[in-house]
């Protein structure tokens, strides 16, 4: 397939939030071969910032592909690479638990895809609604998914571990969902630390109302000022409309004459 360049609106913001000394977060931006990601280092555990580099740095060492299915299978090997590393990583620190989210997102070709494990999240806004197309893998999910809770019920829970990680497992879970991009879709790649402040349908007001980076600008401050219990960061890509390489033509005007 011949590849389709597009043009993107792209903000990225990262912070510690207002409790946490420490940014565990990390995130990448790469909208030269079209991949962005977000990386949430496992809060509590021994070198939670370490294994979220680690993840975007192997993401870093991407080269331009020649189809959206090699951006997808290098993406997949540069994953799973961050694995080893991080798996490692755990054994020089004596078995100590180490480990991230991942949430990635590529587009290329007139579509998208979704790569993620644990709860850092994409959302896709499209036609005026938002649609989380990430699901999170965490105890929480599963519980609801398996009809024992309602979402109701869990809006005050006290805890939710995640069930897939970076680096926790010889053999990692990546969940991988695919569809169309079109222009003027906006794509929304954050943390958890957003998502505890500032609800789906605020996160598509300032998405569609806002260029990328002071959407970004703007969500951050938002989840702040509302107490900023965990650290922050959050990727916005808006997919703009081409610009026509030919020169516009009236109707009027008339073929040049040999």
């Amino acid at each position: 397939m011949v590849h389709v360049p597009s043009l993107f609106d792209v903000g990225s913001v990262t912070h510690a939030g207002r409790v946490r000394t420490r940014n565990e977060d990390s995130c990448l931006v790469r909208t030269d071969v079209g991949l962005w990601a977000v990386a949430d280092g496992m809060g509590g555990h021994e070198a939670g910032d370490l294994a979220s580099r680690i993840v975007v740095q192997s993401l870093d060492m991407i080269g331009l592909p020649d189809s959206a299915a090699d951006l997808l299978a290098q993406c997949e090997e540069r994953l799973f690479h961050a694995n080893r590393q991080i798996l490692s990583l755990s054994k020089e620190r004596q078995g100590a638990t180490v480990g991230t989210t991942a949430a990635v997102l590529l587009v290329r070709d007139g579509y998208y895809a979704c790569i993620w494990a644990g709860d850092s999240r994409v959302y896709l806004v499209n036609r005026g609604s938002i649609n989380q197309i990430s699901h999170d893998h965490s105890e929480l999910e599963e519980l609801i998914a398996g009809g024992a809770v309602s979402r109701e019920d869990v809006k005050d829970w006290p805890s939710n571990a995640i069930t897939r990680a970076v680096g926790v497992a010889d053999d990692p879970e990546f969940e991988v969902v695919t569809g169309p991009a079109e222009p003027e879709d906006v794509f929304v790649i954050c943390s958890d630390g957003l998502t505890k402040h500032v609800q789906d349908d605020e996160i598509l007001q300032h998405a569609i109302t806002r260029h990328s980076q002071a959407a970004c600008d703007d969500m951050l401050a938002l989840a702040l000022d509302r107490g900023g219990l965990d650290n922050v960061t959050i990727v916005v890509v808006r997919l703009l409309v081409p610009r026509s390489s030919e020169p516009t033509r009236s109707p009027l005007d008339r073929e040049p004459q040999p």
